[in-house]
């Protein structure tokens, strides 16, 4: 069995779900953090918003990161958008949107902070973000019963 990672580096990733009730799950991954997904009943994430926050907060991550360097930002806010849709294809998102808001001080700092960030996001979305990427080459999943 591959050896479970987290954090930003190369390696096998996983998370296991238990259910709780119907339509809730309860999920754990490799370092013990939990978390409940449900369908929509609750106030508890849904999988599709699940999906637009990895999108929004891989890049997030990325950002902070290479901003970081060179000033602690004032403000960072991320939406993520996407419009659910039905056709052919199933169900689906379509129109996927990650925005950036953030603020830098004033300064030699700040303003070399506010000139690398729009190369951020573009490094983020281009190479980086594992999740965007993953989702924008379209790679198979393979869904099928455990083995007993």
């Amino acid at each position: 069995m591959a050896e479970e990672t987290g954090g930003t580096g190369l390696g096998h990733r996983a998370i296991s779900m238990e259910r709780v009730e119907k339509g809730v799950f309860e999920v754990t991954n490799a370092r013990g953090g939990t978390m409940r997904i449900a369908g929509g009943d609750s106030a508890d994430f849904t999988p599709v918003e699940l999906l637009l926050t990895a999108i929004a907060g891989c890049s997030a991550v990325d950002v902070d990161f290479i901003t970081v360097k060179r000033a602690e930002p004032e403000t960072f806010h991320v939406e993520a958008t996407g419009e659910k849709v039905r056709d052919d294809n199933g169900n689906h998102l379509e129109d996927l949107r990650v925005r950036f808001a953030v603020t830098f001080p004033e300064g030699e700092a700040g303003d070399r902070a506010r000139e690398m960030l729009p190369k951020a996001v573009a490094m983020s979305h281009d190479r980086l973000c594992t999740v965007s990427r993953t989702v924008e080459l379209g790679t198979p999943i393979d869904s099928a019963l455990a083995a007993d």
